[in-house]
Parts: structure tokens; sequence; C-alpha cells
């Protein structure tokens, strides 16, 4: 898999921006300071997910109905824009997980559209991670933020049986774009599931593609054969640069697992909001997402020189509610 991984990373860093050559080096996600009040290993045995009523659909509708989903842990909320999956519960770890895992959440949706209608057409759900709401302020990426994740791919006959994306795993971030405006904008890694029933594919599989190329295209990544866990992490550097980086397994991320650098959109990262999930489907009723579990996912910071994580995380933020501060999806829409 080393080489599979390291073939992607010459043959992606071939259609890199050529600001590469004088840009910040990448740096693995994980590395620096976790932050302890984001994230989640899911091994509380009374961990739990409130729905809160029907979900949100402000980005079909304008209609957000509060107060919206929550973790009774308060690290993890609905997407005001969009909605939260039908199902977000505790499970047992999957087997291959990491050593000692005992809890991972699962996601999974079928009614992902506007509650009471039917769209006839790939929708899609969101689960945020909070980090700004946990931390009391965005995270600059003077800070070098990072996030990690372990995802869990079930056999393949497990998928919803559809060609297309699945399973989302992004950063919620602002960035100057290149008309000079600071807007929010969205990277991350896709699931897309290749399914035999297509004409073009004699075999089910997955592929990973990285969002976004400068030029706002997602750029396809390594094909997936065989089910398990992969890791996956993003890491920002100063520059606004994003880095991505996937390793089969649940092992920490390395230096060989890099993927892609650039900027995404053609906007440089300047903070860091939140992390969050995607689960989509085919919304016709019936048809449920794949089941998607995910564990230990975790945030970490590089502290500038001369600082500490002291510097960035506000007092008495350990267990802050999302509606404290709204997040980068929820100021560009205008939601709060």
């Amino acid at each position: 898999m080393t080489l599979r991984l390291c073939h992607w990373t010459i043959l992606l860093a071939t259609i890199a921006p050529a600001f590469q050559l004088y840009a910040d080096e990448p740096f693995v996600p994980g590395t620096g300071v976790r932050v302890e009040q984001v994230g989640d290993d899911f091994e509380d045995p009374h961990w739990q997910y409130v729905m809160n009523g029907k979900k949100a659909s402000h980005e079909q509708d304008e209609n957000q109905r509060p107060p919206g989903g929550k973790a009774t842990n308060g690290r993890w909320h609905e997407s005001a824009l969009r909605g939260q999956p039908d199902v977000v519960k505790r499970v047992n770890t999957p087997p291959g997980g990491a050593e000692g895992s005992k809890g991972a959440m699962l996601m999974a949706t079928r009614l992902s559209g506007v509650p009471g209608t039917i769209a006839g057409t790939q929708m899609q759900d969101d689960l945020i991670m909070g980090v700004s709401s946990r931390i009391g302020r965005a995270v600059p990426v003077a800070w070098s933020p990072s996030c990690t994740v372990q995802v869990y791919l079930p056999e393949f006959d497990k998928w919803e049986n559809r060609t297309g994306a699945s399973f989302g795993i992004r950063a919620d971030v602002r960035g100057r774009d290149r008309q000079g405006s600071v807007e929010p904008y969205w990277p991350g890694f896709f699931l897309l599931f290749r399914s035999e029933t297509s004409k073009q594919f004699d075999k089910d599989f997955a592929q990973i593609a990285v969002r976004a190329q400068q030029n706002g295209r997602d750029l396809p990544g390594p094909k997936i054969y065989e089910p398990g866990w992969w890791t996956f992490g993003m890491s920002f550097t100063p520059d606004g640069q994003v880095h991505f980086y996937a390793s089969e397994g649940v092992d920490d991320l390395t230096e060989d697992d890099h993927l892609y650098s650039g900027l995404p959109y053609g906007s440089k990262a300047m903070f860091f909001d939140n992390f969050f999930f995607d689960v989509a489907n085919w919304e016709n009723g019936k048809s449920w997402s794949t089941p998607w579990v995910v564990d230990n996912a975790e945030f970490y910071v590089i502290p500038p020189e001369g600082r500490t994580l002291a510097n960035l995380v506000q007092p008495g933020r350990r267990s802050v509610a999302h509606h404290s501060k709204p997040n980068a999806f929820e100021r560009f829409f205008g939601l709060r």
C-alpha cells in the first residue's frame, strides 16, 4: 500500500501548481499538540447524539429548524446548512480498529433532503465536529492546524449500490480568493463508489477524490479494492496551502502518505473553523446511504514560536455548546 500511495503522490505532484517550488513544506497531519477540547474517541459508553427535531435544509429551502441536533458531550452538532444524517450513534469498533478501541461513531442517512419531500436525486447530510465553538475562536493557519480521522470502509455489498460520491471528510475554513475577498470554502476528501452495475466498471471498488485543485475540480486519487480501515488527514501551512494525506490502516500518518498539496479553488487558507463529514445517498425515500463508521477524530496545532496552547484556547472552553459562536457555514449564509 505504501508503494501505491507513493505512486499517487508522484502523479498528483506533477499537476500541483508551480508555487510549491517556494511555498511552505507540507507537514504530516497529527504533528504538534493535540487540542483535547476538540475531537472524540467515542469510548464513553454513554455517548449519545440527540436529534432535536426535524433536520435543517437551508441549502434547499432556507429553513434551519432550530435548535439543531448535537452530541451530549458537546463535540458534534448538526449542520444548519444541510442537516444531520438520519442515524448518528455509538457502535462497537469494527474489526481491525485502533488498539484498545471499543467504541466508534456510525452515520447513515435515507431522507437526506428537505423533510417531508423526496428529491429524486443525490443529496447529502453533514455532521460537524466543532473546533471554533469548542475553543472559543477560529484557528489562524499561523498555528499550522491539522485534523485526522480513522474511517471504516465496509464490505462492498453493504454500500449503497450507486456509482458516485458516498462520503466526505472535509474542513470548514476561510481564505482569500482570487478576487481578494475572504470567504469560506471546504477542502477535503470524497470516497466514491464504483459499482459493477455501471457499464464502465467490471467490479466493485472505491476511489479517493481530493477536493480540490486550484481550478476547483476534484482530483482522482487511489483506488481501494478491499474493505477495512483507512486514516485520513489534512494539514494547513501558514502560506495558505492545504496538504492531503491518506493511508490504509489505523497507524499514524507519515510523509509517505502524502497525496497532494495545493490551494483548493485558488484560495489561500487563513482560518480553520471546523471539521465535518458528508453522508450522501440517492434520495428516493427507499435507498439508505452506505453505513459509515469513524473513530479517533483529532485536531492538532503547532504553536508559533513563543506561543503555547493557552494562547489559543479561550479560558473556560472545555465544554462549550456549539450555539455560542457561529461557524463559517453560518456566517457565510447568514444563518446566525
